[in-house]
């Protein structure tokens, strides 16, 4: 069992970024956006984060294979409990061998140094690191979301979540 912290960036200084991930031992910091740019925030951009992060004593690494904004890829999916096609989508992708393998990289990564998985939103439950999480949690690992500097927040399955034949659905209490 690995434990995992998530955090977003959102319109943070760097400065406060590195806090948060000290505050709470953070040595690796995993990026999964499928996009690492920002050009209003470019402390943010994928190469900035690669050259300050490890100045600051913290490893960064990108995960193109968790980022967000997948298209859809099956034609009835399964995960019906999600209103957002957004999530919809990433929910249907996380059925995949590819994401799988990713979240195996990341387990890895965590057992070996504390380890944050980041993405752009503030709160976890508007981006898809709540489907990450849900992933890693009904996969029997642990998974806390850091704010800030304060305690971190342990994350609980999502209601509609459900494993079918070992896979994580979300379908609510409707039949498949």
């Amino acid at each position: 069992m690995a434990v995992l912290f998530t955090i977003g960036h959102s319109t943070r200084s760097i400065e406060e970024l590195i806090a948060a991930l000290r505050a709470h031992q953070i040595q690796t910091l995993v990026d999964i956006r499928a996009f690492p740019n920002s050009r209003r925030l470019p402390q943010f951009n994928r190469e900035a984060l690669a050259a300050n992060l490890p100045a600051a004593g913290i490893r960064y690494e990108w995960m193109k294979a968790l980022g967000g904004y997948r298209k859809k890829i099956l034609d009835a999916s399964p995960n019906i409990a999600l209103r957002s096609e957004g999530f919809r989508n990433y929910a249907d992708y996380m059925l995949t061998e590819e994401f799988e393998k990713a979240t195996a990289e990341l387990i890895a990564i965590a057992e070996a140094a504390p380890t944050v998985y980041m993405c752009a939103e503030r709160v976890y439950f508007h981006c898809h690191r709540m489907l990450v999480s849900d992933w890693l949690v009904a996969h029997r690992h642990r998974v806390f979301h850091i704010d800030g500097t304060g305690p971190a927040k342990e994350h609980a399955l999502t209601a509609e979540a459900r494993i079918v034949d070992g896979r994580l659905i979300y379908r609510g209490d409707r039949l498949l």
